[in-house]
């Protein structure tokens, strides 16, 4: 029986928790010593392959500080828990005034806990920042948010990421994918999960059509195995960018379908067909589960990675 995948006490769009078993399984057959992800995000992938070593990047500061306090003790599940239980009843008293209160303070001086406060609180878990950096999501008119139950859950999941990450050898790091992809050496694999172009462009940085050209440029330069994350399609278009940036038969393209529920009600939430795509080849497992079953290949000649 496969487990369900450990699910991070942050809410990120795009999140890869229904894709982590595949990503695992690429991972898996390649060697390597260190993982590196250049956008960690909510570190879902990270930790459910929960690599030995690891070099966890991201531009979002407050991500980075999260995880960093979390693996030093400064933030506990029981620290956690008593926030969360003091502040859900303020929100509850408070309402829509008190969430705005929270945003402020946290805009004027960032700290973990109001972090996961808004992050779980805001409208739809939506993770978004303007220009300058500051956390803009409205509220989720839900003063009830932080019941018994549900603080519960938030605390159990920082548990087990205090527990990972005290038997694994990992750096989290504040950097732009630029730096990171300079740190790569010949016994990494790398996993880039970019924001995706002309959908999540106000993640934290902005992320354009020139950044998702570099970065595909980087990507193809690295002398070690990579997986890339990135939209294929939807009902309504397809990611032109793969056409134009990974066509090329050295690589190999998976795609599944699933859905994003980050639309306002149901008949917002379209499905998306995903794609990893590799510089390696990856034939699918002889007995795949349903989540597996539903990868699609597509038709691209493959030129094995050789380090």
């Amino acid at each position: 029986m496969n487990l369900p995948p450990l699910v991070p006490p942050i809410k990120c769009q795009g999140i890869k928790t229904k894709l982590v078993g595949e990503i695992k399984r690429l991972a898996d057959s390649k060697e390597f010593e260190r993982w590196v992800e250049p956008f960690c995000g909510s570190c879902v992938v990270a930790l459910n392959v929960q690599p030995k070593r690891a070099l966890l990047a991201d531009s979002n500061i407050h991500i980075i500080r999260l995880y960093k306090e979390i693996q030093s003790g400064a933030l506990t599940p029981a620290m956690a828990k008593a926030f969360l239980v003091e502040e859900g009843e303020r929100l509850r008293t408070g309402g829509e005034s008190y969430y705005y209160t929270v945003r402020e303070r946290f805009n004027a001086k960032p700290m973990s806990l109001d972090f996961l406060f808004l992050n779980r609180s805001c409208f739809n878990g939506v993770m978004r920042f303007n220009r300058g950096g500051k956390f803009n999501v409205p509220y989720g008119h839900k003063p009830e948010r932080f019941a018994q139950a549900y603080i519960t859950k938030i605390t159990n999941q920082i548990r087990r990421i205090a527990e990972v990450v005290a038997t694994c050898d990992w750096e989290f790091a504040a950097a732009d994918f630029r730096h990171t992809l300079t740190l790569i050496r010949t016994s990494d694999f790398v996993y880039a999960d970019p924001p995706y172009a002309g959908r999540h462009v106000d993640y934290f940085n902005s992320w354009s059509e020139t950044d998702e050209a570099e970065l595909g440029d980087r990507l193809k330069q690295l002398p070690c195995p990579f997986v890339l994350s990135t939209w294929h399609s939807n009902e309504f278009r397809k990611n032109t960018m793969i056409e134009v940036h990974w066509s090329d038969p050295n690589f190999h393209l998976l795609t599944r379908e699933h859905y994003y529920h980050v639309g306002s009600t149901e008949e917002l939430r379209h499905p998306m067909i995903e794609a990893l795509i590799t510089n390696f080849h990856a034939k699918p497992t002889q007995s795949e589960n349903k989540e597996a079953e539903q990868l699609a290949f597509l038709e691209h000649p493959v030129k094995a990675y050789s380090p």
